[in-house]
C-alpha cells in the first residue's frame, strides 16, 4: 500500500484498499541500442555530500540503462533486431503551479508537521502547505517543457517522435483561476506570462521581509529584517541567502511551449482547495478569502495538532474565518493586495479554461460533452492506441480519489467497444489511492467505485496494456496480473518535489508475440547549480531543484523510486 506522506493536508481516516497481484520484478539489462541524450539514460541528478546544516548541492551522477521487467512474459532475446515502434509520448505529472502569495495558501499549518521522523503522529497534516521553493513553480514547468522539446524529435529507444504529452493531474495547486491559466500558458507558449498576483510592484507573502509579520519558520531568501531572528531553514538546515529571488520569481517571461499536442487529466489540487476542500460546497467562501486582503501568516499560540485536525475535518471554512476575524493584524495576519484572479474555480470552469489556449488540441482533450455536463473524463486515439482519461477526483473532498458509477459505466462501455488495437488508461490517482468512498452530498448517491474494482475491470480487457498516473509524487511501477492477463501500472513523480522529473513512454512491438513499454525518466533542462544567477527560467529552475532536494521534511524520502521504477522495459503479451 502506498504511504501517503505529510503532503496530505488532512488525514482522510479512510483505510486504503489492498490491490492484489503485486509480484517481485525480475530485472535484466534491456537489449538494443538507445539514444541517451537529454534523458537519465545519459546522466542523473543526485543529492551531493552534506554541508552546513546538512544542506546538499545537486551533483551529476551516472546514467541508468533500461532494465527489463518480465512478470508477465519473457520476450525473445533478439527482439531488438525486429522491434517496431508503435507510439511514443511524454507524461508530466503533479506540476503544481503555485500562487505562493495567495491568502488561500495555508503555509502556517506546515509547522504542525515540521519533522522528518518515521512514525511522527503529525505526518499527513501539511498538504502542499509550504515548500521553500514554491514561488518557482512556473519556471520549473518551463524548464521541463524545454527538456521534453529537446527529445521530442526522436524518442530514445524506438526513435519515434513524441506524438503528444499528457498531464496526469494536479496541474494547478490550489484550484485558482490564475494558477490554472499559468499552467495552460506555460505548456502552450505564445504569450508572455507574469507569475505574480496581488501587488505587482512587490512580493506579499510569508517569504518577504515585512517586519511585523516576519515568521522565522519560513525561508526568507533576502534574509531577516533588522532585529528579527535568522529563519529556521537558514539557521538549522543551511539554506542560503539569495537576494533578489522574490523579484526574479515574479518577473515576466515568455514560455517556449510544448512543440506537440498536449492533453490533461483532472487532479485533486485542480478540483479542490489545497487538494482537499471541494469548491462545490466551500468555493464561494474560500474564493472570498483567496481574493481578499487578509492573509494568515502564523497560527495562534496554543493551537494544537488535535484541535487543528478536528477543525479542518469538520468546518475548514469556519476555522479560517474565525482566525481571520480574531487574530491580530500585523503579526499573525497581514494585509495584502486583493486580486480577483485568485478566485477558486469548479470543475466545469477549469474544463472551460482549456478552450482558451494557444496550444493544440483546443480543449486539451476535454470535449463538448465535458463542457456541457461539467465532467472531466474522455477518450482519444493516437495511432494504434486508444487513451481513456479518467477523472478520479471525489467532489466531496479529501486528497484520495474514486469514480462515480456513471463514469464506471462509460469506462466499461469504452473497453468493450475498443477504438484501437491497444488501450492505455490515464488518471491522476493510482489504483491504491482510489480509496475514497465518500458519496457526494446532493449528487449521485450510488456508491463510489474504488481502485480494486477498476483494476479488476481493466484486467478483464486484454487490449489494456497500461494505466499511467501520478498523485504520489514518486516513481513507481507495478505489475497487475489477473483476469484475462493484467496490465502495467506506471506512476510518475512530480515537478514540485525532488527529483522533479517527467517520463517518456514508448510502446514497441517486438514481433515475437510481445510488446515492450519503455519508460525513461527526464529531468528538466536546468543545470546542477544556478551558479548565483537569477537571469532566466532555467537558472531559477536549477535553484528550485536544489531547494527541493533540501526540504527538511523530505530528507529520508526516495521519490525517485527503485531502479525497477525508473528506466524500465515493461514486457507484456501482445493482444
Amino acid at each position: 500500500m502506498v504511504q501517503i506522506t505529510r503532503r496530505s493536508l488532512i488525514r482522510t481516516g479512510l483505510a486504503a484498499a489492498a490491490v492484489a497481484g503485486i509480484v517481485r520484478p525480475q530485472l535484466a539489462l534491456a537489449a538494443g541500442s538507445v539514444s541517451a541524450a537529454g534523458t537519465t539514460l545519459a546522466r542523473t541528478w543526485q543529492r551531493g555530500p552534506a554541508g552546513t546544516g546538512g544542506y546538499r548541492k545537486v551533483v551529476a551522477g551516472p546514467g541508468e540503462p533500461h532494465t527489463v521487467r518480465t512478470e508477465f512474459v519473457v520476450p525473445a532475446a533478439d527482439r531488438a533486431t525486429r522491434r517496431r515502434g508503435v507510439l511514443a509520448f511524454a507524461q508530466l505529472s503533479d506540476v503544481h503551479i503555485v500562487d505562493a502569495q495567495s491568502p488561500m495558501r495555508l503555509e502556517w499549518v506546515d509547522r504542525f508537521d515540521d519533522t522528518d521522523i518515521d512514525g511522527d503522529p503529525t505526518t499527513g497534516l501539511a498538504s502542499s502547505a509550504y515548500r521553500a521553493h514554491e514561488m518557482l513553480s512556473t519556471q520549473v514547468a518551463d524548464a521541463m517543457v524545454r527538456a521534453i522539446n529537446d527529445v521530442a524529435s526522436a524518442s530514445p529507444v524506438t526513435g519515434l517522435p513524441l506524438d503528444f504529452a499528457i498531464q496526469t493531474g494536479d496541474n494547478a495547486d490550489n484550484a485558482q483561476y490564475n494558477e490554472t491559466r499559468w499552467n495552460i500558458d506555460v505548456l502552450s507558449g505564445g504569450t508572455v506570462l507574469t507569475p505574480d498576483s496581488g501587488n505587482r510592484s512587490k512580493w506579499e507573502g510569508v517569504a518577504d521581509q515585512d517586519f511585523l509579520s516576519y515568521d522565522p519558520h519560513y525561508w526568507h531568501p533576502d534574509g531577516q529584517p533588522l532585529l528579527r531572528p535568522v529563519d529556521l531553514p537558514r539557521r538549522e538546515y543551511g539554506f542560503p541567502t539569495v537576494p533578489g529571488l522574490l523579484d526574479a520569481a515574479r518577473r515576466p517571461f515568455a514560455p517556449v511551449g510544448l512543440r506537440m499536442p498536449w492533453f490533461t487529466a483532472f487532479g485533486n489540487h485542480d478540483g479542490g482547495v489545497q487538494g482537499n476542500f471541494p469548491p462545490g460546497t466551500l468555493g464561494a467562501g474560500m474564493s472570498a478569502i483567496a481574493t481578499g486582503s487578509l492573509k494568515i501568516i502564523s497560527p495562534p499560540a496554543g493551537l494544537s495538532q488535535a484541535d487543528l485536525l478536528h477543525a479542518l475535518r469538520t468546518d475548514p471554512l469556519g476555522l479560517l474565518n474565525n482566525l481571520l476575524n480574531t487574530l491580530e493584524i500585523g503579526t499573525h495576519v497581514r494585509l495584502v493586495s486583493p486580486d480577483k484572479d485568485r478566485r477558486i474555480l469548479n470543475r466545469r470552469q477549469i474544463v472551460e479554461e482549456h478552450f482558451t489556449t494557444t496550444g493544440t488540441p483546443v480543449g486539451h482533450g476535454y470535449t463538448a460533452d465535458n463542457r456541457a455536463q461539467g465532467t472531466a473524463y474522455y477518450t482519444f486515439v493516437r495511432g494504434d492506441v486508444q487513451f481513456l482519461v479518467l477523472d478520479t477526483v471525489n467532489p466531496n473532498g479529501y486528497s484520495n480519489g474514486s469514480i462515480d458509477q456513471p463514469q464506471m459505466d462509460w469506462l466499461t462501455a469504452e473497453l468493450a467497444a475498443p477504438r484501437a488495437a491497444l488501450q492505455v488508461v490515464c488518471s491522476h490517482h493510482t489504483s491504491e489511492t482510489m480509496d475514497n468512498p465518500l458519496i457526494v452530498t446532493g449528487g449521485d448517491l450510488s456508491p463510489r467505485v474504488q481502485g480494486p474494482a477498476v483494476v479488476a475491470l481493466l484486467q478483464d480487457h486484454p487490449r489494456v496494456i497500461a494505466w499511467v498516473n501520478g498523485h504520489t509524487h514518486r516513481n513507481q511501477v507495478w505489475a497487475r496480473p489477473g483476469g484475462k492477463r493484467g496490465f502495467w501500472e506506471i506512476n510518475t513523480a512530480s515537478h514540485v518535489d525532488f527529483p522533479q522529473q517527467s517520463r517518456l513512454l514508448e510502446i514497441a512491438d517486438n514481433a515475437d508475440g510481445t510488446l515492450s513499454i519503455f519508460c525513461t525518466m527526464v529531468d528538466h533542462a536546468a543545470p546542477a547549480s544556478y551558479s548565483g544567477s537569477l537571469a532566466n527560467t532555467v537558472q531559477l529552475a536549477a535553484l528550485a531543484r536544489e531547494l527541493s532536494a533540501n526540504d527538511w521534511q523530505e530528507h529520508t524520502s526516495n521519490r525517485s523510486g527503485a531502479l525497477s521504477d525508473r528506466n524500465v522495459e515493461l514486457v507484456i503479451q501482445k493482444p
